[in-house]
This record gives structure tokens, sequence and C-alpha cells, in this order.
């Protein structure tokens, strides 16, 4: 087939569902459900905020300070642990004390506010004692609340950096708007994910914080896999002046089985760290991690097509260059003929029409069977006799 291919979709080879997507072949309207997904999204960010300013999240003992004992638990109950840390001038109501599993081992976790070297030291001797093992069994952990502020104040400028850089490529690499709808899915992505965390009340650690950030870099990926493959067909469909939500159409439909292999490609291994990691082997810190970034491979293939899209469709369908175009926008076999290269049955008729009004309807057969590069240039004139 030529670069824009007239050719009927029905002479093409019939392929089931399945295999019209693995050859990037399929017709689907996303543009006309993008409405759903910015729903879907709008009401999770509601979501999120609300529980953000009502729970807050729950951050772990680096964030906001504090000891952290581990004690095996065999011979020791979570009533017992908050009698020793009451019977040391600890506040035991707001403790946090939770059962983890390390090698097989269940241990005692437990959380308190910031307490002096020997109140830490006399509550490692008591818990010895309740939990009838020897104090080098029991680990201690103390951190500053101003270390784990300096930890926050690091990754947002981590982010802040990271979000201006990205920025500055894209516009240099694609233009300007594809730039600013890259960067509002990276930040739905996070947000999002954040706003998970808030809802459920999972533990924000130093590894969950990493793991946010390694989300900016997939969703990146992901939506610049989509926009390289709409700045490859604005260029290919120049001459035939399609709205720009049919360019959007036809890229994502294209790109669809690859977003779908990369999204898979990656979530396995992290579901693989979940299930085998952390549930099997007991590796608490794997998990903290691998949920992170489990969430946000979701959201962030999600983002390159419900957000990235429909944002970068938005924006430039404001411009002089598409705001003129009113065609309705290609569904359907029409689709699926702009997925395959070709031209929508409204533009072979435009063809057909102008072709008749120059040379007749034989004319008019033979220029809808050209290919669209050859249709929509201007004939050669004739040259003139010379003069002897």
């Amino acid at each position: 087939m030529t670069d824009l291919d007239t050719s009927p979709v029905e002479a093409l080879p019939k392929r089931s569902v399945f295999g019209r997507l693995y050859h990037g072949e399929t017709r689907v309207d996303f543009m006309g459900r993008k409405w759903w997904g910015i729903g879907v999204s709008a009401a999770l960010i509601l979501v999120t905020i609300v529980s953000l300013l009502t729970q807050g999240l729950n951050l772990g003992l680096d964030f906001k300070g504090g000891v952290q004992w581990e004690v095996p638990s065999a011979q020791l109950t979570e009533a017992q642990a908050r009698d020793v840390l009451t019977a040391n001038g600890i506040n035991a109501a707001d403790a946090k004390i939770v059962t983890v599993s390390a090698s097989g081992v269940a241990r005692l976790r437990i959380q308190s506010a910031e307490q002096t070297a020997e109140v830490r030291q006399k509550v490692i001797s008591d818990l010895a004692k309740a939990a009838k093992v020897d104090a080098k069994e029991i680990s201690s952990n103390s951190v500053t609340s101003s270390w784990g502020s300096e930890i926050t104040k690091k990754a947002v400028r981590a982010l802040v950096v990271f979000v201006i850089l990205v920025a500055l490529f894209i516009s240099w690499r694609f233009e300007w708007a594809m730039a600013l709808s890259a960067i509002a899915a990276m930040l739905h992505d996070v947000l999002i994910s954040v706003g998970i965390y808030s809802i459920l009340q999972l533990e924000v650690t130093p590894a969950t914080v990493i793991a946010f950030l390694t989300i900016l870099g997939f969703s990146l990926y992901d939506t610049i896999v989509v926009f390289d493959k709409v700045d490859e067909n604005t260029a290919r469909f120049a001459s035939a002046r399609l709205p720009y939500d049919d360019v959007i159409n036809v890229s994502m439909n294209q790109v669809l089985m690859r977003s779908l292999n990369t999204s898979l490609a990656a979530i396995l291994p992290v579901l693989s760290l979940l299930v085998v990691g952390a549930g099997l082997l007991g590796a608490i810190s794997l998990r903290e991690f691998a949920l992170a970034l489990f969430v946000g491979l979701i959201t962030g293939s999600y983002s390159s097509i419900f957000i990235a899209s429909p944002l970068l469709a938005g924006l430039k369908g404001r411009t002089p260059k598409y705001r003129s175009l009113r065609a309705p926008r290609a569904v359907g076999v029409d689709l699926e003929r702009l997925v395959l290269g070709g031209l929508p049955a409204a533009r072979r008729e435009s063809q057909r029409i102008r072709a008749t009004a120059k040379g007749g309807e034989a004319s008019a057969a033979s220029a809808v069977n050209q290919p669209a590069h050859v249709v929509l240039t201007h004939p050669p004139r004739p040259r003139k006799k010379q003069r002897r």
C-alpha cells in the first residue's frame, strides 16, 4: 500500500479481534469515549483530595520521626506490648503496633513518638522479659522528625526539576502542547497513586517515594510512544486536512498493542514482587516499593490514552490550522480505513465530485481508485508549443 491508500477495507484479509489488535488494525473511537475517561479521573481526583484533607497520609517513621522496636511475637501479644509502653511513660494509644513476617518469623513492629536513649533501652529490656527472648533479638531504630522533613524537601525538589526538564525536552522534540499534556498526565498518575495510599491508609516510606518518582518515568514513556505516532501521522495526513481528533484516534489504535505489551511486560515483574517477594517470602520493604509501582503502572497506561491524548486534542483543536476543520469524526469503517493508511469514504466522495467536475464519470472513477497523494496534487500544466 502507498502512504495514503484508498483501496477498500473489504479487500484486506479478514482477521479476528485479537488478530486486528496484534496487527494494529483496530478501530476504537477513543476520542468519542474521552469524557468517560476524564469523568473517571475527575471522580478519583475528588476522592483523593477529600481523603488527603480528612485523614491525610499514613507517614512512616522516616517522615514523622520516632522510635521503632521489632520483637519476636511468639510469646508476646499486642496488649502486653502496650502495657510495656504505658509502664515506661509512653502514650500507648498513639503507638502503632503491627505484625510483620520476615523469613517466616512473625514479629511485632512497635512505633511511637521520639524517646530518650534511656527510655528506649528500658523498653527493650521490658519487651525482652515479656516476650521471653534475649534483648539482642529486639531491634531498635530511632529517627528524628527533622531527617524526615529533609527527605520530603529533596523529593519535592527532585519532582520539580524532573518536570521542568521533561517540559523542555518534549517542547524541543515535539511541541509545547504535547509537553503540557504529558506533564498533566504525569501529575495525574502521581496524585491518583498518592490518593490510593491515603484512602487505604498504606504506610508511606522512602521506598514509596522512590516508587512514585519511578512512576513518572513510566508514565512519560507510555505517553511519548503515543505522541511520537501522533507526530508522525500529523505529517502523514497533512494533505488530507483531517480533524485532529481523527489523527489522535488513528495514532492510538496503531500503538494500542504496543502500549498493552509494554504495560504487561512492566506489571508482571512488579506483581511477582508483590506475590512472591512480599507475600510468600515476607519481604516488607519490597511490598512498600512494589505496591506503589503496581498502582502507578496501571494509572500510567490509563492516563496516556484517556488523559494525555484528549488534552492534546483539545489544545491542538483550538489552533487556527484545525479550528476551521468541521468534518465529522471518522468512526467504524471510515476509522479503520484511516488506521490502515487510507482515507474515509466521505473524503473519497469529495475526490469523486471534484474529479467529475473536471473530467466526467470515467475520470472520477479513476481518481477515486488512485492513491490519495496522486489525487490531492495538482496535475502538471501542458507545455506551450514553441514557435519556429
